[in-house]
């Protein structure tokens, strides 16, 4: 990973701001620009001139990791939190202005922070400085990304194995999250969604203790954590034999899926990309039962920056990885969502995951 390079990017961004340093707490964020990967730790960024002035703050506890990881930083080890540590070099500092993560610091930890610096220098909240940078990936980024997103595939073919009538859904989840660390990933990227039958209609159905009934949608939903990057991905499948009705709610989603990703290319609006496959399920007649966006950028957290929901403006860019997600959920009948991650290109988009979506009767 080009850690200086990024570091240089916040330089920049940080001049554009208005401040003379950056108080980062974010931990994804921490790990984006130095690969710090434990748990407790707080950047402080310069941007004093155009060579970037990093120094990292942390406990005991990560000396050795702090050690080996850490790039680009000076790193500070003391027996007092990080936060702390960080304050009391705040208090000495020469900076005018420091801008802090609006989004992630405590309001504890900012009434602190501003009690210690009250008269040394001025406050600025920010919001998605590093974030925006995030949204860009780099070749090694894509890659494990890449990987993430096979290795997620991968494990499909284990969860149609492990689905049988009467089987709870937090068995398939389990065998999802067992062969998925056989396999070699660090965890998944959020809490396996496993949502059967009516509870299809949920669009954030975590497996529950519901036995998979004998008719109906099941919903898959999960992602892995491979290299320190998420993937995400989302299959319908039908237990028996599918209605037309129910057919035509999947032909549905799959159209307007492919609809949507059709429209990514650089320089659409995110909300352009929400409305192209929207205004098919709007003609299909499930508009009212398509109730979230359509997508979210995906890298070292599993939802980042662009959001592709209606009146997003920001602007698509090559190096930036989504995922395409519409659904269907139909109160008292079930629900579809068919999603793919997919790369921004400098001429149009790779769709990442290779997973059919073809309906599975099983």
């Amino acid at each position: 990973m080009n850690y200086t390079a990024r570091q240089l990017k916040l330089v920049s961004q940080l001049h554009k701001v208005g401040v003379d340093a950056l108080l980062i707490t974010h931990l994804p964020n921490i790990r984006y620009l130095c690969g710090f990967t434990g748990t407790a730790g707080v950047l402080l960024v310069s941007a004093h001139s155009s060579k970037p002035k990093l120094t990292f703050y942390t406990d005991g506890r990560y000396s050795r990791q702090a050690a080996d990881q850490v790039q680009g930083a000076k790193v500070v080890i003391r027996r007092k939190s990080a936060f702390a540590e960080a304050l009391d070099a705040l208090k000495r500092a020469k900076f005018k202005s420091l801008g802090f993560e609006s989004e992630h610091l405590f309001y504890s930890d900012y009434r602190i922070l501003s009690n210690a610096t009250r008269g040394k220098l001025r406050l600025k909240p920010t919001s998605g400085v590093v974030e925006d940078l995030r949204m860009i990936k780099d070749a090694d980024e894509i890659e494990r990304i890449k990987a993430a997103v096979l290795a997620g595939s991968g494990l499909f073919p284990n969860a149609l194995e492990a689905i049988k009538v009467g089987v709870a859904e937090n068995e398939i989840a389990g065998e999802l999250e067992f062969q998925a660390r056989r396999a070699g990933a660090e965890g998944m990227s959020f809490d396996t969604i496993v949502a059967a039958g009516l509870r299809s209609a949920l669009p954030h159905g975590r497996a529950s203790d519901q036995p998979i009934p004998a008719d109906g949608f099941i919903i898959l939903d999960y992602g892995v954590i491979l290299a320190g990057y998420c993937s995400d991905m989302t299959r319908t499948i039908h237990v028996g034999r599918a209605s037309r009705e129910r057919r035509r709610m999947y032909d549905a989603i799959r159209e307007a899926q492919l609809a949507s990703i059709e429209a990514v290319r650089p320089g659409r609006e995110a909300g352009e990309v929400d409305e192209a496959g929207r205004t098919l399920l709007k003609k299909a007649g499930y508009g009212e039962y398509f109730t979230h966006s359509t997508g979210h950028g995906v890298g070292i957290e599993v939802h980042e920056q662009p959001r592709l929901a209606k009146g997003q403006t920001r602007k698509l860019l090559p190096g930036m990885v989504i995922t395409i997600e519409p659904g269907i959920y139909i109160p008292e009948e079930g629900g579809v969502r068919i999603e793919d991650m997919v790369l921004v290109t400098e001429s149009g988009h790779e769709v990442l995951t290779p997973t059919t979506k073809d309906l599975i009767e099983v």
